[in-house]
């Protein structure tokens, strides 16, 4: 019996988990990746809901919540650092798990490592496929045949720009763009998350395990010609972007303008009319991303599950395997993708009386309420009032 074939474009976290399941379905996954290795940047991420029954499944639940951090809140600071309000974070125990995003990849990496062939430093160039497969060209390795090839290469998915067209078809930019950077030290609340705000900026310090990581959210319209791989010149974005703050941005922005290395990106939103074209099929950010506020990594992580099961259930029909998944995950894609607005005004107000509605709003869902006993009402005490900012 012949095993079909599968090229994944990505070795991330939608791409490595859909290595796994393939394999377990009797299909031979090839997995290469454009960088040399697995990354070590970005922020901390939530694996929650369905994505949390697929990691247990995968028998990777253990890992990930020993490699979890231990946030539980978010507290918003004035240019002084007093907390000025904030929100609790995290659904029920167990119900989700922050894990940092190259924590969560290394993870899903040794999981799927044993069962599928990984291909790094390399990159798909060329595909060209017919009614019995696809042929593959790589920018180093020998061309290769494919029953299938799915594209889990990410915003800037290639596959996508090779099928289906030009990123500007499908890509939208939304206002914002998003940079981190590991600090190399660790938090000195690491139960939470302190964000500052100013006019259509936000900054944060994120506890993770053994380095805290800042991240850069600022309102911007779509920067003409701009390459995020360039760093020197995404670190003058940035820099222009936040000087006069307060706080402690100015040894932020001097820890970025000394960093060797900077994750920089728009925050965008992929809206496709279809996810797959004959034997291509997109995965993961390449077919719904909506970065930064639409809980990517467990979409990530239930797509890829739902993707293989379809291709199990048709093994010899992968036009009606593809329909399935997307027919399935896209009743998980369209919530997030509508959320998007309330995150943005919460995170990264625009004005400063956003600002203050947006702190004024998160003290009052935390003031404790009253009590009501018979006969009198009782009111438990509210604590410290909040000083201006």
């Amino acid at each position: 019996m012949k095993h079909p074939t599968v090229l994944i474009s990505g070795a991330g976290v939608a791409g490595t988990t859909l290595a796994y399941w393939l394999a377990g379905c009797g299909y031979l996954p090839t997995v290469v990746e454009r960088a040399d290795g697995q990354r070590s940047s970005g922020n901390p991420v939530d694996v929650r809901g369905e994505a949390i029954a697929v990691a247990e499944r995968m028998g990777t639940l253990p890992r990930l919540r020993e490699a979890a951090t231990s946030v539980s809140s978010m507290a918003f600071v004035s240019a002084s650092g007093r907390r000025l309000g904030g929100l609790r974070l995290g659904g029920p125990d167990g119900a989700e798990v922050e894990v940092p995003r190259a924590d969560l990849a290394a993870i899903l990496y040794d999981a799927a490592r044993e069962r599928a062939e990984f291909s790094f430093g390399d990159s798909i160039t060329a595909l060209r496929q017919d009614t019995g497969g696809v042929d593959v060209t790589f920018a180093t390795g020998t061309p290769r045949r494919f029953d299938l090839v799915v594209g889990a290469d990410g915003l800037h998915s290639a596959v996508r720009r090779t099928v289906f067209g030009p990123e500007s078809r499908y890509v939208r930019h939304l206002g914002m763009y998003v940079a981190t950077l590991p600090l190399g030290r660790p938090a000195a609340d690491p139960g939470t998350v302190l964000m500052y705000n100013m006019p259509g900026r936000s900054v944060s310090v994120h506890p993770a395990n053994g380095s805290a990581m800042a991240a850069f959210i600022f309102r911007s319209p779509a920067i003409p010609g701009l390459d995020n791989r360039d760093i020197a010149a995404c670190k003058q974005i940035v820099l222009d972007a936040y000087r006069g703050g307060g706080w402690e941005l100015p040894n932020l922005l001097d820890q970025l303008s000394a960093a060797g290395d900077l994750y920089f990106d728009a925050v965008s939103q992929v809206r496709l009319p279809a996810w797959s074209r004959g034997r291509v099929v997109l995965l993961g950010d390449a077919a719904s991303c909506m970065s930064l506020f639409g809980n990517g990594s467990s979409l990530a992580i239930t797509g890829a599950a739902t993707l293989a099961e379809a291709l199990d259930a048709t093994p010899d029909d992968h036009a009606t395997a593809f329909r399935a998944y997307e027919t399935r995950h896209r009743v998980r894609v369209r919530p997030t993708q509508r959320g998007r607005l309330i995150a943005g005004a919460l995170l990264v107000p625009a004005t400063s009386a956003g600002i203050a509605a947006r702190n004024l709003a998160v003290r009052l869902v935390a003031r404790p309420r009253p009590r009501l006993t018979l006969g009198r009402r009782k009111t438990q005490g509210a604590g410290a009032p909040y000083g201006p900012n």
